[in-house]
């Protein structure tokens, strides 16, 4: 048995829905022939994918693996095989939307390069989950979207994605007088004691995430904020607390941005879009704009500059 794209497509509900039957809805198939499937594919790869826990189906590290590259096939295939005919809405507006990130400064201009005749609207949400909604009921055409590594924000038909960025770090953010400023990276471990300014958006998975990562480095997260982002840094500069932060943003004055040792928060940066909204010719140039935007804002923060540049796999279409 060789892997084919329905197999991706599988794997990928399952992740998703967190659930065998869930995703054998989705996917138009019994659960006992979900199940098969599924057997015969770990068969292939060499060991288990998903294991069972109180919340559902979880991916296992190969699982994870395996998914990531899943998205990345699928995503190129979903883009080479996408509306083929003319574009739609050729000279209407574009409705965008985008998660807090450093590259949004440069976005509206990119893109109206990229798709001339257009006039760009630019919304700013602090949840990727919103912004899935708002392409789900037609109030966006588009997206630039961040992903959790092990949470999934899922897109309802007509909303394709390409990824963009396939694998980023997420950094911390401190008061420029902590007494870990002036270290390169942070350890999460040496944040056990400090109170924390929530992460924004938590339907989509960060809070979650950041919970994990915590546990995972043996303390739980003294959570004693909740504010947006310009409330947030003014606590951070302050030294009330710290809080995790989209690498590309320049230090707020009075603070410090590092990255954290080990990587224990990571996402992935994704472009989506309505096929009924924007045709291929524009979804492509749209990429491209994104992607611009987003690889003229990476120095801005010179730590995740250097890291870039170390990292030249995880921007292989950039």
């Amino acid at each position: 048995m060789d892997l084919d794209i329905r197999h991706l497509r599988m794997i990928c509900a399952m992740a998703e829905t967190g659930s065998v039957t869930r995703a054998a809805a989705r996917m138009g198939m019994s659960q006992p022939a979900m199940t098969n499937q599924l057997r015969r594919v770990e068969e292939l790869v060499g060991g288990a994918l998903f294991v069972r826990s109180r919340s559902g189906l979880e991916p296992t590290p190969l699982g994870a693996q395996v998914i990531a590259r899943a998205r990345m096939v699928l995503a190129e295939i979903d883009a080479l095989f996408g509306d083929l005919h003319a574009d739609s809405g050729a000279g209407e507006p574009v409705a965008l939307g985008s998660v807090h990130t450093g590259c949004v400064a440069g976005i509206v201009g990119m893109l109206g390069e990229a798709l001339p005749g257009r006039e760009v609207s630019l919304r700013i949400e602090p949840s990727s989950a919103l912004l899935a909604d708002a392409l789900a009921r037609g109030h966006l055409d588009a997206a630039l979207m961040g992903i959790m590594e092990g949470f999934d924000v899922p897109l309802a038909q007509p909303v394709v994605s390409r990824t963009l960025v396939p694998r980023y770090p997420i950094f911390i953010t401190l008061s420029a007088g902590h007494p870990l400023a002036g270290r390169d990276e942070v350890a999460l471990t040496d944040l056990r004691d400090e109170p924390w300014v929530a992460p924004p958006g938590s339907d989509d998975g960060s809070l979650a995430a950041l919970r994990a990562s915590c546990r995972a480095a043996g303390f739980e997260p003294r959570l004693r904020y909740e504010a947006p982002s310009g409330a947030a840094s003014t606590l951070v500069a302050g030294g009330h607390g710290v809080r995790l932060v989209d690498p590309t943003w320049p230090p707020h004055p009075g603070t410090v941005v590092r990255p954290l040792a080990g990587e224990p928060q990571v996402a992935r940066l994704i472009v989506a879009w309505r096929r009924d909204r924007l045709g291929e010719r524009d979804a492509a140039a749209l990429y491209r704009g994104l992607a611009e935007a987003f690889t003229a804002h990476v120095d801005d923060n010179p730590s995740f500059g250097a890291w870039w540049r170390a990292h030249p796999e995880v921007h292989p279409l950039l």
